[in-house]
């Protein structure tokens, strides 16, 4: 019987540990469905699906590859060369270049039967084609189109990670936080001080031709302003025991007043193109945003912090029963301090990714971010109660938020229905948290009432 219970009470838990991610895999899925549509092939995809046909056309068939300029676009005139040649049917024209350039090659051609063309490119060949008597004959051939969810599109997918990386790295800190039986209302205003704080500064000191040790210093600035803010609302927190939510409400009306008096209310543009980097690059090769991969690296640090280090067992703990906590040795005033600098530094990365991701600085950036953020942490199964929580979850919730707004967008969701439907998201969370907190002090109990 015990055995009995005991497998049970396991598999519950399980099932708990994985239901947001069960949610995360559902809606993927909803949204793949509801965007099921015809796509465009492209790159070396379009080659491959088109190399079979081009190679079944009579033998002796003269063979153009064109495609407009881009790294598509060069990708399938390269494979689709490659493939021809292997075959024996080589094309006797290959061109990835702008209209005029396509223009131009076509004119001095001649004898061309087959006019081979990914599928955004086909009307631009096509029109010139009509222009031109010596094409009327040719054949205009494209790769056929294929059945796929917009929503699994590779670049739609980089997209979400790419716009939940704020969000997403800012929880990891008002996860700490949260752990702790605390709240940070302030991320939101600190995002915009550090945004302008890092705009200003390389804008001070050079501008459109700064340096990278400018650009550097300038993000180095905006991540300690939003590290100095946390740190003083822990200190107030600790040392003169003023409740998170007060404290954390007065730092936003600070760091969103101090933004508004550096920037003097405007924008602050005057960055250089390198500045946007990090916000907007991505890797050559596999073609990841640097700001997703910058969010990953982050998760993998906190994961080994809040699980395999004592301070992560001293976050739990001081949001568990923080005066047990203090009783068994943790330096509970340390560990909050530690929780609201890292959530406030984190806020100030997170300003200085949206600067690089927008190229300017405003003190309007961040708006609202906090419910985002503390959404996500909560979503992700964090109790707001303290002492409870795992910061792939909060992954995982940061996805199902992003899932949601990127799939509604692809449904065309008006913003008003979006904001319902995130609104009673956030309550069904709190609400599940609730009623597994409830239900666990029910087995609990009935245990306890079982081995008395």
């Amino acid at each position: 019987m015990t055995k009995t219970s005991s497998k049970r009470g396991g598999w519950r838990s399980w099932l708990a540990g994985q239901g947001m991610l069960g949610v995360l895999l559902a809606l993927c899925a909803l949204f793949s469905v509801l965007t099921l549509q015809p796509q465009q092939l492209a790159g070396t995809r379009a080659a491959e699906a088109l190399v079979d046909e081009l190679v079944d056309t009579a033998p002796g068939t003269s063979i153009a590859v064109l495609s407009r300029a881009g790294a598509e676009g060069e990708q399938f005139v390269d494979e689709l060369k490659r493939r021809l040649d292997e075959t024996g049917r080589s094309p006797i024209l290959t061109v990835a270049g702008s209209p005029a350039a396509i223009r131009a090659a076509l004119e001095g051609a001649s004898g061309v039967d087959v006019l081979a063309v990914p599928s955004d490119t086909a009307a631009i060949v096509g029109s010139i084609q009509s222009d031109l008597p010596g094409l009327g004959g040719a054949r205009l051939m494209s790769p056929p189109t294929r059945s796929w969810p917009t929503f699994l599109l590779k670049s739609n997918l980089l997209n979400v990670a790419s716009q939940i990386a704020v969000i997403a790295i800012i929880a990891i800190g008002m996860t700490m936080v949260i752990l702790t039986a605390g709240i940070d209302l302030s991320v939101g205003s600190l995002i915009a001080l550090s945004a302008v704080v890092t705009t200003w500064t390389i804008a001070r000191m050079g501008g459109v031709e700064a340096s990278l040790p400018i650009v550097l210093l300038g993000a180095l600035g905006g991540l300690l302003a939003g590290a100095v803010t946390g740190a003083l609302s822990g200190l107030v927190i600790t040392r003169f025991r003023v409740p998170p939510f007060i404290a954390t409400l007065a730092m936003m009306q600070v760091g969103s007043g101090l933004a508004y008096l550096i920037s003097r209310g405007r924008p602050i543009h005057e960055l250089p193109d390198g500045f946007e980097t990090l916000g907007r690059g991505a890797d050559p090769l596999l073609g990841i945003p640097h700001a997703v991969t910058l969010m990953v690296v982050l998760y993998v640090g906190a994961w080994v912090l809040l699980e395999r280090t004592v301070l992560g067992r001293y976050l739990h703990a001081v949001g568990g029963n923080p005066e047990a906590a203090r009783l068994a040795g943790v330096p509970v005033r340390r560990v909050l301090l530690f929780a609201y600098t890292c959530c406030g530094a984190l806020a100030g990365l997170g300003g200085v990714l949206m600067a690089s991701q927008l190229k300017s600085g405003a003190p309007t950036y961040g708006q609202s971010y906090e419910l985002h953020v503390i959404a996500a942490v909560v979503v992700g199964g964090t109790s707001l109660f303290g002492g409870e929580g795992k910061i792939t979850g909060t992954l995982i919730g940061a996805l199902i938020m992003g899932v949601i707004n990127n799939g509604m967008n692809l449904t065309n969701v008006e913003s008003y229905t979006q904001k319902v439907v995130l609104g009673l998201v956030i309550l069904a969370a709190v609400l599940f948290e609730q009623l597994r907190k409830h239900s666990a002090e029910k087995r609990a109990a009935r245990a306890g009432a079982a081995s008395g």
